[in-house]
């Protein structure tokens, strides 16, 4: 293909996707080629790890053990909110988000940051069900890779949720028993 029909086919793609932006968002701005991008990067990532797991020679499981799923959902859900919630890892996020307020015990409140196309990744990384597309394939792969490392980091996260679940349970019943 030639310079100028490669020139016209970028800029035919380019008012294809424009159009595209505004007839889909009408008068909400909505960052499409940021989650265009993160796609794309979350294809790359998945690719990643697929091709880690078929040059380590290891078979795929016929099919996923169910405690395994059980284990890998627990996991998922308290490290997704511990990167996309917690006070103490607000510093990974704070290049792209801004601060708005306390959200439920040691958890926070923060927005995107809109300005230098940071939208999409602020976005991400507030979003516990955004971040836990991430969190879920990495430890899948890790079960796939190092199986017994994986589950062991896997378990030590579930039992935190556990233990997070407990302490919420028993500040409610001092609540409840002291009466406030």
């Amino acid at each position: 293909m030639g310079t100028a029909a490669g020139n016209c086919l970028g800029a035919r793609l380019r008012g294809f996707l424009r159009r595209t932006a505004r007839e889909y968002s009408f008068s909400h701005e909505l960052p499409l080629g940021g989650y265009l991008t993160a796609m794309a990067g979350f294809g790359g990532y998945t690719a990643a790890w697929a091709a880690a797991v078929r040059l380590s020679g290891r078979p795929l499981p016929e099919r996923p053990e169910p405690w395994d799923v059980a284990l890998t959902a627990m996991a998922t859900f308290r490290l997704s909110r511990l990167l996309s919630k917690a006070s103490v890892t607000s510093p990974l996020r704070a290049p792209f988000t801004t601060y708005v307020g306390s959200q439920g015990p040691a958890e926070l409140h923060e927005e995107a940051t809109t300005e230098n196309g940071k939208e999409t990744v602020g976005e991400l990384l507030t979003c516990p069900f955004c971040m836990s597309v991430w969190v879920a394939s990495t430890l899948g792969a890790g079960q796939l890779l190092w199986p017994r490392a994986t589950r062991a980091v896997m378990g030590t996260l579930a039992a935190l949720a556990g233990a997070d679940a407990l302490q919420l349970a028993y500040g409610a019943l001092m609540d409840k028993a002291t009466g406030e």
